[in-house]
């Protein structure tokens, strides 16, 4: 059995091992000791936080098997992009010219610099080792985060983002960047992740960055061609938000041209499909006659305490409780009556 539950200290040699695995973007976890201990504590004092009005707080999950305690993976959110600055983005336009004189009229595709998503939920660094790669504790993962946000919507804006790595070549290089960014930067895609990849929200961006829209027919065609698509690493993590509601075609990456996925929580299967259900033991039943078993996500129902797991149990609809067998509450750290958030997967 796997569960999520919020990072702790103890996991710092863990998260140093995966953030040691090669993963392109500038979206993932951080790559030294000392920024992973940061974002560890972080995410302690996020979750212990009395929140009001959501604002500098991140907060940071590990999948964990708790048949030998390894963490498999890890998934962020934070509360409000650019809750210290500004969160910049291109927007995809369209600009209609026309000439009555020569009677042409069409239409151009061009990229505005925006902090539309300023403020947004962001949701970061969704990683999962090879073994689960594709399973559904991957899928619970990924969920386990906009779990957390129906239990705690205080805690979290309205719409959501995620941004997903571009593409880039054998040697980490992005042909978006070396278009666009390195006119203005005049420095490597590498270079540009590590020394100005958390600045997307810091006013280097409107120093630099062109603030006119960029007619992309006039990019190179790898450029164009870069624009919106995904790093095959993203592939998993774009079908699971996508199959959850998420929409790709408003918003790509100012660094390499990914695909920022956005929308508004209701329109989120997991916001529209929540149950919460009180706890019940479970019983073994003979097979004959038993109502059908459907997969569920389910999670403790107690902000400071979140933790979810998988688990099989019939149809939720008409139910007013969820039978959990005692290892499922245990991982879930409830007992008979407390109330779980439940979403069919």
């Amino acid at each position: 059995m796997y569960v999520v539950r919020p990072v702790e200290l103890a996991d710092i040699a863990a998260l140093e091992a995966l953030a040691a695995v090669p993963m392109p973007g500038v979206h993932t976890l951080p790559k030294t000791r000392e920024k992973i201990l940061a974002m560890i504590e972080r995410s302690i004092a996020s979750f212990a936080a009395h929140v009001d009005i959501p604002s500098e707080e991140s907060y940071v999950l590990v999948l964990e098997s708790l048949a030998d305690k390894s963490i498999a993976g890890t998934a962020a959110m934070f509360a409000a992009a650019g809750s210290n600055g500004t969160y910049f983005s291109f927007r995809n336009d369209v600009i209609q010219q026309v000439s009555r004189d020569l009677n042409i009229s069409h239409s151009v595709h061009a990229l505005t610099l925006c902090s539309e998503l300023t403020g947004y939920s962001q949701l970061s660094s969704f990683y999962v080792g090879e073994r689960e790669y594709g399973t559904p504790e991957a899928a619970l993962l990924s969920r386990a985060r906009l779990m957390f946000a129906v239990l705690a919507p205080h805690r979290f804006a309205d719409r959501f983002f995620v941004p997903l790595a571009g593409v880039t070549d054998g040697d980490g290089g992005s042909p978006f960047w070396d278009a666009l960014g390195r006119k203005f930067f005049q420095m490597d895609f590498l270079d540009a992740e590590r020394v100005i990849g958390g600045a997307r929200n810091r006013t280097l961006i409107v120093e630099l960055m062109p603030h006119y829209p960029v007619y992309v027919p006039l990019l190179p065609g790898d450029a164009q061609a870069a624009m919106g698509q995904i790093h095959p690493s993203g592939e998993l993590a774009f079908n699971l938000l996508t199959a959850e509601g998420f929409e790709a075609d408003d918003y790509i990456d100012i660094f390499d041209g990914g695909p920022i996925l956005q929308a508004h929580k209701n329109s989120l299967r997991t916001f529209t499909g929540a149950l919460q259900r009180r706890v019940a033991t479970s019983v073994e039943q003979p097979d004959r006659g038993r109502e059908p078993q459907l997969r569920y996500a389910v999670s403790s129902g107690t902000e400071h305490n979140f933790r979810a797991v998988i688990t099989h149990c019939p149809s939720l609809e008409s139910q007013l409780s969820v039978a959990l067998p005692v290892d499922v509450q245990e991982a879930l750290q409830v007992a008979e009556g407390d109330t779980v958030i439940c979403v069919r997967i």
